[in-house]
């Protein structure tokens, strides 16, 4: 691998000949490990939830135990983001082992569900309604997903572990910059309930006014939470005077939700296989299955981008390097929005999607910069039955509030989890200190298009499509390499994949990929963050080649990287956010 230096445009990669993309595979096979001497790392949207995470990794607890503290501790400074109310996708590597387990904990529509969730009046809501609604409220899997990755693989005593997230709403902690400033934003403060809300605004808004920055907000309701799960479990939270206050909250006006006690009782983490993908590099990307995006989406964007890439790197060719990273984006987010779904419910061709002669049949359809961007049909390239026809197309837009948290310990196990509950503060609903989801938007408002059914349309105890894209990185000898993630909304797809790119071929450091200009090519107009180093002269270079460009300002991306090197653990944390990567000392 060789560095990348002097680029004009935020985008250029090193070449290699082109070659199968991508070959599938859902297990690390087993292999004899070397000792590990790297150490351990955690990187996370928050300097006191790092220290909560090395708090836990000093104290002789692993990755999972670190995941589950850091966590706790977001769902309190960053409640914008992510919380008990919500859910997440937790990656986990165990080295001893050699695995890769993905831990679902996705929320799921209650099972009164129907794919007219969000029609009123014999007509689908407009999003904002339908994103401060109490229809939009899933039923949260953090907490369950929390015991469920702890009784597989956690090392220290549960309770512990929420230690440090106690203390913190007991004692209180400073209100960030950018907690103030989200509250403070009268165009969020426009669109959603949280200064109305009876609840909410006594808590974010005392007297009227949004938190400032400095402000000691202490959350006594957070604490009692936490130390009912810490003594009692998941059964502290899905049932009893909490579970009961979860669902008043989800059920109350305006358009109260239908979620129910027995919704909550019957929450189930799904514990599932990883979606890996070899790189004709060598290197394997292992991220989440379905209804996350992440395992799918990386490895088409990956392996598309290696047919596209010119065959040699020269000076003249800069912009082909950029022009082949949005084709490759255009190609997997239109596959990715019509065919990725709950595959507990509808099916999901993923093997298909990410099968090599697919990729490679893929690539040579790259739409013309003018074009729309359509879905592909993996089954007619395969020889198989057609499989476009299955589904009407999806426009689903999920929101942005979200985490993500890259970890490895000691012992060189590694987590990468990414938390979320959908919308800058949910629902604007609260229960227990914590903020309600408002996950269900993630579902198509709309159940069908063009007379046929959207693949990722409500239904009954269904888990809405997410695009987050945790992710692990493992080298050609087997061994981990990166741990990468982000928020961002349907725009996590993109950013994580800059990342992969970055890194893995152009040479860069963790922190230099995360701080590399933000491309985003959904759809017909790409997207290019224009106030970073190299996103103008990004912006200027793809409409010269005819692309739609919108300029972007404040990217809400939150990328935590760990990248492992032969001297070492190296970390990037997003500079548009408050988090940092920091070693264990």
């Amino acid at each position: 691998m060789r560095q990348v230096t002097g680029l004009t445009l935020a985008l250029l990669i090193v070449s290699c000949a082109p070659a199968p993309a991508i070959s599938t595979s859902e297990t690390q096979p087993p292999r004899p490990k070397a000792e590990w001497t790297k150490g351990g790392m955690v990187a996370a949207a928050s300097p006191l939830a790092v220290e909560a995470g090395l708090e836990i990794l000093r104290e002789g607890g692993n990755a999972i135990d670190a995941a589950i503290a850091v966590h706790a501790v977001l769902g309190l400074v960053e409640p914008e983001s992510s919380g008990l109310g919500g859910g997440a996708f937790l990656v986990y590597y165990d080295r001893a082992k050699d695995t890769v387990t993905v831990f679902d904990g996705r929320e799921t529509a209650p099972a009164s569900a129907t794919p007219e969730l969000f029609f009123k009046d014999g007509k689908a809501m407009d999003f904002v309604t339908a994103w401060q609604s109490g229809r939009s409220v899933g039923v949260p899997g953090q907490i369950a997903l929390y015991k469920s990755a702890h009784d597989a693989a956690g090392r220290s005593d549960w309770a512990t572990l929420f230690d440090p997230a106690i203390r913190l709403a007991e004692e209180g902690f400073a209100v960030s910059p950018k907690l103030a400033e989200t509250l403070a934003s009268p165009r969020l403060r426009g669109a959603i309930r949280l200064d109305e809300n009876p609840v909410t605004a006594a808590y974010f808004y005392p007297e009227g006014e949004p938190l400032p920055v400095g402000f000691v907000r202490k959350n006594p309701d957070y604490a009692a939470t936490l130390s009912a799960v810490a003594r009692n479990g998941p059964a502290a939270f899905y049932a009893g005077p909490l579970a009961a206050k979860i669902i008043a909250a989800t059920q109350e006006g305006p358009d109260g939700g239908a979620m129910t006690l027995t919704d909550l009782a019957n929450y189930k983490v799904a514990i599932r296989a990883p979606v890996c993908g070899t790189l004709q590099s060598g290197y394997k990307i292992c991220s989440a299955p379905p209804p996350s995006s992440g395992g799918v989406a990386q490895n088409m964007i990956m392996g598309l981008y290696d047919y596209l890439k010119p065959a040699a790197q020269t000076e003249a060719d800069e912009r082909q390097y950029l022009k082949a990273f949005v084709d490759a984006q255009r190609l997997a987010y239109a596959d990715r929005d019509h065919y990725v779904a709950d595959a507990d419910h509808v099916t999901v061709p993923v093997a298909e999607l990410i099968d090599p002669a697919y990729i490679k049949a893929r690539a040579l359809e790259a739409f013309a910069p003018g074009a729309k961007a359509v879905p592909g049909d993996p089954g007619v390239v395969l020889g198989k039955a057609p499989m476009r026809g299955m589904w009407g197309e999806d426009p689903t837009t999920p929101g942005s509030g979200t985490t993500h948290i890259s970890i490895i310990d000691r012992d060189g196990n590694a987590v990468a989890m990414t938390a979320t509950i959908e919308a800058a503060f949910g629902s604007s609903r609260m229960a227990g200190g914590f903020l309600l989801n408002n996950e269900l938007t993630d579902f198509s408002l709309t159940p069908t298009k063009n007379g046929k059914p959207v693949a990722n349309a409500p239904g009954p105890n269904k888990r809405p499509r997410s695009s987050m894209s945790p992710t692990l990185v493992f080298d050609e000898a087997g061994d981990l390499f990166m741990v990468t993630g982000s928020p961002g909304g349907n725009s996590i797809i993109a950013y994580v994949a800059k990342t992969l790119i970055g890194v893995l071929e152009w040479g860069k450091t963790a922190q230099e990929s995360v701080a590399l200009a933000n491309v985003i090519a959904r759809g017909n107009t790409i997207g290019v963050e224009v106030d970073v180093p190299g996103g103008a002269e990004a912006a200027a270079a793809l409409r010269e080649l005819g692309y739609t460009v919108e300029d972007r300002t404040g990217e809400n991306s939150g990328l935590h990287v760990i990248v492992v090197r032969d001297t070492g653990l190296e970390g990037g944390a997003d500079p548009r956010r408050e988090g940092v990567a920091l070693p264990i000392r």
